[in-house]
């Protein structure tokens, strides 16, 4: 009888421990594991939309310039002029109204220009006075126009507000605009508010040596749907004669999300570029 009774208890206490461990089996089994956000998609679709509204700016300063020869005025890997001189770009320039007229046609089809890029469609840009005359304004606007099959919608307006303490001529830069990727890759939106200072080139007509520190902040949703939003951190740095920008930092800021930290360099003239994520940090290249 012993015998027995102590059997049962013995079988009872391990189909109990059994029970336990099945159940802890099952808890396990559904416990979420914590994920580690690394995409950098938002970093890369705001860098890509900025490098486009600053390379049509960058072009219609050429423009206005006069330097109607060469679009743009570096060569194809982006670290010194150009000696090629590019046929795809007519200009047509209104100077005479009051308010004043340019625009910078590429065609109807893609035309190989001397930075690499295919560009076809018009910028037109209207303006009531000369870029670095203080409180001249200009509004550039877009007609289909693409680079590397990426069109480029909206409209910028660049206020030139006079010279700073530094005795530097400061530009009030604000865009809405709009970015349709090529093969069908998403529509990213861009709105920016930005000052832009000259710290080189003002006593010259030659543009290729302007060089240009950046502030401000931008938004948006970029091709995946995310919203989000961005600050200038450190100063971006673009000299006229380079296609990228060669040093600064943005901080990049989504809900529920990891902020995404972009870094341009060091001043050096290349393409190469970094998002940060939760301290691992991904190279990509600017186009």
């Amino acid at each position: 009888m012993k015998l027995k009774t102590g059997l049962s208890l013995f079988l009872a206490v391990a189909t109990l421990s059994l029970t336990i461990i099945g159940c802890k089996k099952e808890v396990a089994k559904t416990t979420p594991t914590a994920t580690v956000d690394t995409d950098t998609s938002v970093a890369s679709d705001n860098s890509s939309a900025d490098a486009l509204f600053t390379d049509a700016h960058n072009i219609t300063d050429q423009a206005a310039g006069g330097n109607v020869s060469f679009f743009p005025l570096y060569s194809s890997d982006g670290s010194n002029l150009s000696s090629e001189k590019s046929t795809c770009a007519t200009v047509t320039h209104d100077s005479l109204s009051t308010l004043r007229i340019l625009k910078i046609n590429f065609g109807t089809t893609n035309c190989l220009s001397a930075d690499g890029r295919y560009r076809r469609g018009q910028i037109n840009v209207t303006y009531s006075g000369k870029y670095k005359d203080s409180a001249s304004v200009h509004s550039i606007t877009f007609t289909d126009y693409f680079v590397n099959d990426n069109q480029v919608k909206g409209t910028k307006t660049v206020t030139n507000k006079g010279h700073n303490a530094n005795g530097n001529l400061t530009f009030n830069i604000s865009v809405i605009g709009e970015v349709i990727k090529a093969n069908n890759e998403g529509t990213i939106t861009w709105n920016s508010t930005r000052v832009r200072e000259m710290l080189e080139g003002e006593s010259t007509k030659n543009n290729s040596d302007d060089v240009y520190s950046i502030t401000g902040s931008s938004s948006g949703v970029n091709a995946k749907g995310n919203t989000y939003s961005a600050i200038i951190t450190t100063a971006l740095h673009r000299a006229l004669n380079c296609k990228w920008f060669d040093a600064g930092v943005i901080e990049v800021s989504q809900t529920g999300k990891a902020t995404k930290t972009i870094n341009y360099g060091n001043g050096t003239c290349d393409s190469d570029a970094t998002v940060t994520v939760n301290g691992t940090s991904y190279p990509f290249t600017m186009k």
